[in-house]
């Protein structure tokens, strides 16, 4: 039996997409603190909500676009998001105060969460259901590489040039985002309607089905968001600078390398091939951090990290999409990434308090027992049932 194709134009194209789209993200994300603080001189506190007001915003964007995708159409949604993300990035270059530096975040929020959920819904469809887990890990990578890239060109403009230049990269870089979505041709999928549905419900916001694997999600995502979030003050506290600088890049290395192989593992033997050793890897590298002393400590824990979060993040929602019937997959894949986001979103604050009587290394010691106690969520909401749904998809 000939193997379904799954890097076709479209797949090709699409990946690049949200590879553009999050690139932009993770490039503004490491600067914007910075711009805040040196145009409107900001606090602390104010720098960190134009942060992180973003990932809020990204939230209600897939709260408003998840059952909305099939009925709009899906490239239409997909090429209106990107053109409110371009639109917004313009604004960047009329700010006047820190409100309206706030305002843009929410927007530019907004904009990113129609924009990504499009693409994935996208992507989801037109890979063989045979190769799900291979496809949407492959996929994930494109979100891994700008994860790297993003925030290191972030910081090495900062060093050569001024903020409205880099406002300015960013859009070029969304405008060639928009001229590649343009290109994509995919199926239109007609949207079935539920007759128990009224006109707002739950499922008009989440799919049900996906919830429970998003779930565990959110946990790891929460575990995730103290890497993302702490790791370079923890790195200043060890005097481990260096390896901090190339901490993402050693992570994204990582996933790079492991997304291949754990991806087909999941489409011939099942999730839990991938996700048992993937929440005792991401346990491990974060008690690696809470024990760190040198640069190569620091450096395996991110290694251990990428191969556990990293592909976890694709397995769940693979999982999330498999259970979801074609004309829901919209919402499935909205459902995850809410989840996702929440995590990484709020996890900060939340440990933020934690820091008030922890240290560093305690939380990372606490969030590494936490990694592995997850391990009976999924086992719960999914693992058990994992070869029953493989015998059926």
């Amino acid at each position: 039996m000939e193997r379904q194709k799954l890097w076709t134009r479209n797949f090709i194209l699409i990946s690049s997409v949200n590879f553009l789209l999050t690139l932009v993200f993770f490039l503004l994300v490491v600067i914007i603190g910075l711009y805040a603080v040196d145009s409107f001189k900001a606090t602390t506190s104010q720098a960190g909500l134009v942060t992180g007001i973003f990932i809020v915003g990204t939230l209600i964007g897939r709260l408003l676009i998840g059952g909305k995708i099939d009925e709009i159409g899906r490239k239409k949604t997909l090429l209106i998001g990107f053109i409110l993300f371009n639109a917004v990035t313009l604004l960047y270059f009329v700010q006047v105060d820190i409100t309206i530096l706030l305002l843009t975040r929410l927007l530019h929020g907004i904009s990113l969460g129609i924009a990504s959920t499009a693409a994935a819904t996208m992507v989801a469809s037109i890979i063989p259901m045979a190769r799900r887990g291979e496809g949407i890990g492959y996929f994930s990578m494109s979100s891994t590489l700008a994860t790297a890239i993003g925030p290191f060109v972030g910081l090495m403009l900062t060093r050569v040039t001024t903020f409205p230049v880099i406002f300015l990269i960013c859009f070029i870089v969304g405008v060639v985002g928009l001229v590649i979505a343009s290109l994509v041709q995919v199926p239109p999928v007609k949207a079935l309607k539920d007759e128990k549905e009224t006109s707002f419900s739950i499922r008009s916001l989440i799919e049900p089905k996906a919830v429970p694997i998003a779930f565990v999600t959110l946990v790891i995502a929460f575990c995730f968001s103290s890497v993302l979030s702490f790791m370079n003050f923890y790195a200043i506290d060890l005097d481990l600078i260096e390896a901090a600088s190339v901490f993402f890049l050693v992570y994204a290395l990582s996933v790079l390398i492991s997304r291949p192989f754990t991806g087909r593992l999941m489409d011939r033997k099942g999730a839990n091939y991938v996700m048992y050793p993937a929440f005792v890897l991401l346990a491990l590298g974060l008690y690696l951090l809470s024990t760190a002393t040198s640069s190569l400590t620091f450096l395996i824990a991110a290694s251990l990290i990428g191969f556990g979060f990293g592909n976890m993040q694709s397995c769940t929602q693979a999982i999330a999409v498999k259970l979801t019937p074609m004309h829901r997959m919209g919402m499935a894949t909205s459902t995850f990434f809410i989840f996702l986001d929440a995590g990484l979103g709020f996890g900060p604050y939340l440990l933020g308090i934690m820091l008030g009587f922890l240290t560093y290394a305690e939380m990372y010691f606490v969030l590494s027992i936490v990694a592995l106690s997850a391990v009976l969520l999924y086992f719960f909401v999914y693992g058990k049932k994992d070869k029953e749904y493989q015998q059926i998809y």
